[in-house]
């Protein structure tokens, strides 16, 4: 699988998005690196809010909701799906399936060994966010799902 990237520059002078950001390299079942951005902001020790997008927007989208659940106590992140925002861009349209979302996302969540989350979502996040609630429900211990099917 070919991978693009958007330089690191290209998100310097956003208004309002002035977060940290982190990355993430996972692997795909075609052996590709793929890096995967998030937002990490608050205590680390905290109860975790994980922010997941639709499509085709990133994390962008919840740039005012960071900071007051930060302020809140909680340790917020907001990812970027792969194909969106910071995170990598597969070339071809043919290599973004669901199965590949799900398995990426996969990936991401377990690397982040994560516990007692609350999921927002809405759109694709909704699609996306769901699956890992079945996949690893001890995980998580409140669901927010808005706009998603």
């Amino acid at each position: 699988m070919e991978i693009m990237r958007t330089p690191d520059e290209r998100f310097a002078t956003l208004e309002g998005y002035a977060f940290a950001p982190h990355y993430l390299t996972i692997t795909d079942e075609d052996g590709t690196p793929v890096r995967i951005h998030y937002v990490d902001e608050g205590p680390r020790d905290a109860k975790p809010i994980l922010l997941m997008h639709g499509n085709p927007t990133w994390s962008y989208l919840h740039r005012k909701m960071i900071p007051p659940l930060a302020a809140a106590g909680y340790r917020v992140i907001a990812v970027d799906l792969v194909g969106c925002g910071r995170s990598d861009k597969p070339a071809q349209k043919a290599d973004y399936t669901l199965a590949r979302h799900y398995d990426w996302m996969s990936k991401w969540f377990t690397a982040m060994s994560l516990k007692e989350v609350t999921l927002y979502c809405q759109d694709w996040g909704g699609t996306i966010g769901l699956y890992l609630v079945s996949r690893f429900p001890d995980h998580f211990a409140r669901v927010v799902a808005s706009n998603t099917g």
